[in-house]
């Protein structure tokens, strides 16, 4: 999400820690390796997300909100139910990096929340994105991050990784460098995991990465987030010339309002990026599952923490996000 979520106020800060975040999962390093519901291994064939067997897989789902914020959303239930009811295929796990009682503050509560979603993931048969939810570059803080999240799930084909959110760095060879150093770190564990990597201007300067990819690594796939009612037609022929030119794309953050979060929900620039999205195959996770007091947070504050929402706790943003996923279960 964009840089107005800078501007949360400290109380909300200071209520999220207290809330904690729960699991009914064990939390034991592997967990998930011994569960029934077995996914596929993904990689990237060309531009396109592939299964073990090499079909395309084509992948819906929700990504939770900052992880200090809403930590009473981090819970096994929630996710049992976005997957259950909703329909979710994959759930993003947004760990906040740099604000108040964020991950370089509260390295402990940040694990906690990431590991508590993926685990619940795993145990639901669905993927996971473990976010490096940052808007600046932390290199060796998301080098040690990345290392203890690869060593719990290797070997784990529901995970996911995400070494940079939205970089506002105006420099591809900055953030180019940066990623190379957090995937190399990551494939030193695990050789074979999907891994999203992020571009300039909060990853709309796809274009970059296209005329100057990442050579030497397999199974990477590069990230384009957009905000319907803000980012249009430019923003699509941006990812035509990047599939053009052979880059995969994975949509891991999407909303249908303004790049702020909120202001009206443009109907018709949303169905044109699903219909873009279907069109080229690429994977859509939508933000994002909170209550703030703004459009693209899908619930009100009287909705519970552990799902099982009724339509009075749902926003207009939530209801569509819904219908959308049961559509596309």
């Amino acid at each position: 999400m964009k840089m107005h979520f800078f501007k949360v106020v400290l109380a909300i800060c200071v209520m999220a820690v207290v809330a904690g975040c729960g699991s009914k999962a064990s939390g034991q390093k592997g967990t998930g390796k011994s569960v029934d519901k077995k996914v596929s291994s993904l990689s990237v064939k060309g531009v396109q997300l592939v299964d073990d067997a090499g079909n395309p897989v084509v992948l819906h789902g929700i990504s939770y909100g900052w992880h200090q914020f809403w930590p009473r959303f981090y819970n096994a239930s929630s996710v049992d139910y976005l997957v259950n009811d909703w329909g979710a295929q994959v759930v993003r796990a947004s760990m906040g990096v740099e604000l108040e009682d964020a991950y370089l503050d509260n390295p402990e509560l940040g694990i906690k929340c990431v590991q508590t979603v993926v685990d619940a993931a795993i145990e639901n048969g669905v993927y996971a994105i473990i976010d490096w939810h940052s808007h600046g570059l932390r290199t060796e803080e998301a080098k040690d991050f990345f290392r203890k999240m690869a060593t719990r799930y290797k070997g784990v084909p529901n995970v996911i990784y995400e070494v940079f959110n939205e970089p506002v760095e105006d420099s591809w060879a900055d953030v180019k460098a940066y990623s190379i150093e957090v995937i190399k770190v990551i494939r030193s564990i695990e050789p074979d995991a999907v891994i999203l990597v992020g571009s300039p201007h909060w990853d709309q300067d796809i274009h970059l990465a296209a005329d100057d990819p990442i050579t030497g690594y397999d199974n990477l796939m590069y990230t384009l987030h957009f905000y319907a009612n803000t980012h249009k037609q430019w923003l699509r022929d941006r990812g035509d010339y990047a599939l053009g030119k052979g880059l995969p794309l994975f949509v891991s953050e999407c909303a249908s309002m303004d790049a702020s979060g909120d202001g009206d929900i443009n109907v018709e620039e949303w169905n044109n990026w699903l219909k873009w999205m279907q069109k080229h195959g690429i994977s859509w996770v939508v933000w994002s599952v909170s209550d703030k007091d703004e459009t693209c947070s899908m619930l009100y504050p009287s909705a519970s923490s552990e799902g099982n929402w009724k339509d009075e706790d749902l926003k207009t943003w939530g209801k569509m996000v819904r219908d959308e996923l049961k559509r596309n279960r």
